[in-house]
């Protein structure tokens, strides 16, 4: 069954969001992120995706004690990204922070035999973070494009034990203008792969998530969901996205 996870993403200890990841174009929705995860979890949220937007600019973590506090609040599993681009990284945020997923980005494309090496060390609790910009792998906190294609660093890590991989185009994200048939495409390949893929950009109205569920129902390694400006600006309900999911067929 195909999951919905509200994204919560930490800049200067607010709940915010960013245009096509960009730092200098972002908005506040809330000044009390706990109180913002809280409320998805009334709403039916079983999972929550947090985003480390300081620890992914300055390169090592840096909000674990807002995580935390979202984690001992709500009780529910949640996945953090941003800045964990070491093993020390790794244990902290697994430990301190309390999340059940730490995802990677950056030191995956970096260091692909580093990451394979940790993901055999920590099963099932790292997820690849594949942030893309024109199908090119995005690092350091979306700031920089890399040469490498989505699909060729994703097939490196193809029967790891991974948690999922979080495909993200960033051109889609925070822009509120929908998921573009490329982008389906893509996360329909990547799951046709092997891996269990949690789909993130571009999701603005339910079209979207009715669309996914489509992909979901043919290839069964399309896990998740993630969305955020949507649920902020009411274009989805986490509620009604939610129990459509959970409706059979």
């Amino acid at each position: 069954m195909l999951q919905l996870l509200p994204a919560i993403d930490l800049l200067d200890g607010r709940c915010v969001r960013l245009r096509q990841g960009n730092y200098d174009d972002s908005t506040v929705f809330s000044d009390d992120p706990v109180e913002m995860a809280l409320r998805w979890q009334s709403e039916g949220a079983e999972r929550l995706h947090l985003v480390d937007l300081d620890g992914a600019r300055a390169g090592h973590p840096v909000n674990q004690d807002v995580v935390h506090r979202i984690v001992e609040a709500t009780g529910l599993p949640c996945q953090l990204g941003g800045g964990i681009r070491d093993e020390e990284a790794i244990v902290q945020t697994l430990s301190e922070a309390g999340v059940d997923r730490v995802i990677i980005g950056t030191k995956a494309l970096r260091e692909p035999d580093w990451f394979a090496d940790v993901c055999q060390r920590f099963p099932g609790q790292l997820a690849l973070g594949l942030d893309a910009r024109d199908s090119k792998v995005a690092t350091d906190g979306w700031l920089e494009v890399s040469e490498v294609s989505v699909m060729e660093l994703a097939s490196r890590f193809v029967g790891l034990p991974l948690a999922g991989v979080i495909y993200t185009n960033i051109a889609n994200d925070g822009m509120m203008q929908g998921i573009d048939e490329a982008t389906l495409r893509d996360f329909r390949e990547l799951a046709a792969m092997g891996l269990n893929v949690i789909a993130s950009g571009g999701v603005t109205t339910m079209q979207d998530i009715i669309a996914l569920k489509q992909i979901a129902a043919e290839q069964s390694g399309l896990v998740g969901v993630i969305t955020g400006r949507a649920i902020y600006e009411g274009t989805i309900s986490v509620r009604e996205a939610v129990e459509y999911l959970q409706e059979p067929g």
